[in-house]
């Protein structure tokens, strides 16, 4: 065996599972496919924020750096990132396109193939998140060509957008409301399309959200759990931007789901229409797993698994929402579920040698 893990996917969820795995004294490869270290926080866009504070975004062995109620930026997520693989030597491998992921010819393990070599390895953590494919919904292609389509995966900053007519933002969950505040602060004409999703302030009562949602015992509350289940029937708050008092004020409108596009117009669910210079598509992501060449994902093409321990014996899912608890896709919350599947995998691996 080249090593006892391959871990797919160099984020937070990977260096997490790989500094745990070698806490144990497991060979590891984290097989990363860009060639920097955080790229996929950079690239999000400049005003990102995080909504946990840094007391709350640490993973194992490293407190995030920094007073503990300030909100890390995207760059500072990313520089903590490199720093954490740096400080523990993670065994790192930039550049790493995982193309395959199949049954070992042998019987025992995996093989996995990348695009700098093949690895043949006892066990497999798929640690890739959950924004892997920005998602679309199919009548976008009815917009003209001079209508400037962006989704939030590849916004920046206002500056991308046409300043003159309307930009409609579709999607008014985090991301969208975000988006669309700082649009209408660049002085954008914006309509945020969406569901009506509760607000929550990022401070109550002299104190952090997430500082309520800890001692409240939210902010891990286990999937199973009666805390766990009720909260996912609420669904995700937006957390810090009052869509609902920026329309009152004037500074945007609010619409109804997008349900259509006809040339320059956009089509809410409600029966109004509006003609549109540019659309903003915070309509999230789905997972893809092209390069996985085993049963383990089910007929819309997601992992079948309990709390990240796949269907296949020795395949591991890390940082999918709600994989184990509330916090399972935050900084924090990855972190412990990757001490908790490591111990996992540890045991498995005592069993097969």
């Amino acid at each position: 065996m080249d090593a006892d893990v391959a871990v797919v996917g160099g984020g937070q969820a990977g260096l997490a599972m790989a500094y745990s795995l070698r806490a144990d004294g497991l060979r590891v490869a984290v097989l990363e496919a860009t060639n920097e270290l955080g790229a996929a926080w950079r690239r999000r866009w400049d005003s990102l924020r995080l909504f946990t504070p840094a007391r709350y975004s640490g993973l194992p062995g490293l407190p995030f750096p920094g007073p503990a109620e300030h909100h890390p930026s995207k760059d500072e997520v990313a520089d903590y990132l490199y720093g954490y693989a740096r400080r523990f030597e993670l065994p790192v491998h930039l550049g790493a396109r995982v193309e395959r992921v199949q049954a070992s010819c042998t019987g025992v393990g995996f093989e996995v193939y990348t695009s700098i070599r093949r690895w043949r390895v006892g066990q497999v953590v798929c640690a890739t998140g959950p924004f892997q494919q920005p998602l679309t919904p199919p009548f976008a292609g009815g917009l003209k060509p001079a209508v400037v389509q962006v989704h939030s995966h590849d916004y920046r900053s206002p500056a991308q957008l046409p300043s003159d007519g309307i930009t409609v933002v579709v999607g008014a969950g985090n991301a969208g409301a975000q988006i669309a505040a700082e649009l209408a602060v660049a002085g954008h004409r914006v309509v945020v399309s969406g569901r009506d999703l509760p607000y929550v302030p990022e401070r109550l009562w002299g104190r952090d959200l997430f500082w309520w949602l800890h001692r409240l015992r939210l902010l891990h509350a286990p999937t199973s759990s009666w805390r766990g289940r009720a909260l996912r029937r609420r669904g995700e708050p937006v957390i810090g931007t009052d869509l609902r008092q920026l329309a009152r004020r004037g500074r945007l409108r609010l619409a109804s789901r997008t349900v259509a596009a006809d040339g320059r117009r956009l089509v809410f669910a409600d029966g109004r229409h509006v003609e549109v210079s540019a659309v903003v598509w915070a309509t999230g992501y789905r997972n893809e797993y092209p390069w996985l060449r085993l049963p383990a994902l089910n007929e819309r093409g997601q992992p079948v698994h309990t709390h990240g321990m796949s269907i296949v014996p020795g395949l591991y899912f890390l940082g999918l929402p709600w994989q184990s608890q509330r916090a399972s896709a935050l900084l924090d919350g990855v972190g412990r579920d990757a001490t908790r599947l490591a111990r996992r995998i540890v045991a498995r691996t005592r069993l097969i040698e």
